[in-house]
């Protein structure tokens, strides 16, 4: 018996009269599924931590792969940055044998904020406790004192608090003594403005803490002073 299914002239001919039902399609096997081509993660490892990154490599395609390469030493560059630039926050206690060391040669790029004090003077412990909480602010910053006269033999107490401010072991500035802080009313914010001044910390603080002091206490004053027309008015 001749296969209806044969691909003969005959058979067309009788297809086409209807005779022989259409020729029946090859159906194509299920495994062959066209799989979904890999899709790039170049957007996404962006968002990685790098431990992330080395956990999912063997995900990465090859498109991927010099676009990661130059993502992780970029990451692992700016760690090592964050690492250097915070590597302080805290308050450092020296000698005046260390000073060379942690001053002078404190490295490049390094501001440096020594606090001379002594124990025993209210002012020098206020300002210490300041600088511990400046310190943690800043910790790009080297913050460090030291008992006067360990640093300066024979340093003279009435110059206490002193607080010198150093950029890659050049003094920048230097404050001295108790006035120029303004006594026990002073206020981290306003030790923290002083000491910006000097271009060793960047503030966030938008004005002078002191100067709303100073503009409160003008005002007070000025409206205890009787004005010219109120003493007319007593004299008449």
């Amino acid at each position: 018996m001749q296969d209806p299914n044969a691909d003969t002239e005959w058979n067309d001919i009788l297809r086409k009269k209807g005779i022989l039902p259409s020729k029946e399609k090859i159906k194509e096997p299920e495994d062959a599924v066209d799989e979904p081509e890999q899709k790039s993660v170049v957007k996404t490892y962006e968002d990685m931590t790098l431990e992330e990154i080395e956990e999912n490599e063997d995900e990465f395609n090859e498109e991927d792969e010099q676009a990661i390469k130059m993502y992780r030493q970029q990451r692992i560059a700016e760690w090592k940055a964050t690492q250097i630039k915070n590597k302080f926050g805290e308050i450092l206690e020296i000698s005046g044998q260390d000073y060379v060391q942690e001053v002078t040669k404190a490295g490049k790029g390094i501001w440096v904020i020594l606090h001379l004090y002594k124990q025993g003077i209210p002012l020098c412990t206020l300002i210490n406790q300041h600088l511990s909480g400046l310190a943690r602010k800043f910790p790009d910053v080297k913050f460090i004192k030291a008992i006067s006269t360990t640093c300066i033999p024979n340093y003279p107490d009435r110059n206490l608090p002193t607080i010198f401010t150093y950029f890659e072991g050049d003094i920048k500035a230097q404050f001295v003594g108790p006035l120029v802080f303004g006594g026990m009313n002073l206020t981290r914010d306003e030790l923290e403005w002083k000491i910006s001044e000097s271009g060793a910390i960047k503030t966030d603080l938008e004005e002078n803490p002191r100067k709303q002091i100073q503009d409160q206490l003008i005002s007070s004053v000025r409206s205890s002073v009787p004005t010219r027309r109120d003493s007319d008015s007593e004299d008449d």
